[in-house]
């Protein structure tokens, strides 16, 4: 049952220009003093959150981002301070991109923002995608099967040094701890400190293509689906349940998973595609070429393959897809009515902050979504209060309160 709205803010700064016909995305190029917006919408995203009753708020760590889009480098540093200025939101790692880490490291580091926020940061990890980012680092992405084997590897150390009390480990890449002595004795083992307290650790993947299921499934991750169609939202969600059940898992669908869209609210679908337009072409002018518009054609087959489309997405390709929901807030209960229908495990929605949404007006919508969506799904007893700024629904189960 959907219960928990999260929202996923990817690091992007203000634009002057936004759109199509905008500046184009590899032009664009900022000061110092510009980039590090982005820290300052992190806090007053996660204030506002904290005070409206969401779940969690996601961030992605990217790197050497000149232009913009993603400027967040190091999401458990950015979890640990935000926790200090929130009283009870959560944040989570969508995603440490575990190739450009040594993973004791990023193990450590998350061991220590667990302890230090009372397991308010939420740990997830991915491969990457960026050749500028993950082969500056001196790890491998352009060559996949390398990167699999890499970051497979360092998963092993990660679960090794969150839930043994001391470990080693001998691979092609890592040999932990090396065979040298220690104050009188053979090292042969090593123990992570601290470990975290809450375990076993919560782990959360983005699926993309599905090439990771199985190994995901066999390691007891969670799913993320972002901006997806919803003919290949549907072929991910069983795909998963299906593979956990191969390993033992017997979950409902959409148990472990959570589905993120695009949302803009107003009178009607056509004033809201309008108004997010400009905001939805400037993401897609700078993830379609990595090969981020996951929708399918007619026959099921996602765009990009063969005989399906290649051309950037429209507005209304999204809205058609059911990736991006737009108009009054009841076309969003009703759609969360329906999602939450079909996949009974699922229980968090995340929504994206468009590149290009001015900071005040996103703002708005989210207070719209805390006041008349988010109580229609967060059952309450009459002794809790709602969300600041929130009416809770109707006896009747009316669509808006």
């Amino acid at each position: 049952m959907i219960d928990k709205f999260s929202v996923l803010y990817v690091g992007q700064i203000e634009f002057e220009d936004v759109g199509r016909d905008a500046t184009p995305a590899n032009d664009r190029r900022f000061s110092n003093e510009r980039l590090i917006e982005a820290l300052g919408h992190a806090t007053d995203l996660a204030k506002l959150m904290d005070d409206r009753g969401f779940y969690c708020m996601w961030t992605a760590e990217h790197h050497f981002q000149r232009e913009g889009y993603e400027c967040l480098p190091n999401l458990i540093l950015l979890g640990t301070y935000l926790a200090t200025q929130t009283k009870q939101l959560k944040f989570g790692c969508a995603f440490n991109i575990v190739p450009m880490w040594h993973p004791i490291r990023l193990a450590e580091d998350y061991a220590m923002a667990d302890v230090l926020t009372g397991g308010r940061v939420i740990f997830g990890v991915g491969r990457g995608y960026h050749s500028r980012e993950v082969e500056s680092f001196g790890a491998p992405v352009i060559d996949n099967d390398a990167n699999r084997e890499l970051f497979e590897e360092q998963m092993e150390i990660i679960l090794k040094a969150f839930n043994q009390d001391s470990f080693s480990h001998r691979g092609k890449h890592y040999t932990i701890p090396p065979n040298v002595p220690y104050r009188g004795y053979d090292l042969d083992e090593v123990t992570l400190v601290p470990r975290p307290v809450n375990r076993p650790v919560e782990i959360w993947q983005p699926i993309a293509s599905g090439k990771s299921i199985d190994y995901m499934a066999s390691k007891g991750i969670k799913a993320m689906v972002a901006l997806t169609g919803e003919t290949l939202v549907d072929r991910i969600f069983h795909q998963y349940q299906d593979a956990c059940r191969d390993h033992g898992r017997d979950l409902q669908l959409g148990e472990d998973m959570a589905l993120s869209v695009g949302f803009y609210f107003a009178d009607t679908q056509q004033e809201a595609v309008r108004r997010v337009r400009d905001s939805h072409d400037e993401r897609y002018k700078w993830f379609a070429p990595f090969g981020f518009v996951r929708y399918a054609d007619r026959q099921g087959r996602p765009w990009g393959t063969p005989g399906a489309p290649t051309r950037l997405p429209h507005i209304e390709d999204g809205v058609a897809q059911k990736a991006w929901i737009c108009g009054p807030p009841e076309n969003f209960v009703n759609f969360l009515h329906e999602i939450q229908e079909k996949y009974p495990g699922l229980e968090q929605i995340l929504v994206q902050w468009p590149e290009g949404t001015p900071w005040p007006e996103f703002k708005e919508q989210l207070e719209i979504l805390s006041s008349e969506v988010m109580p229609h799904f967060r059952p309450r007893d009459a002794s809790t209060p709602a969300p600041a700024g929130s009416t809770a629904p109707a006896a009747d189960g009316a669509a808006r309160a």
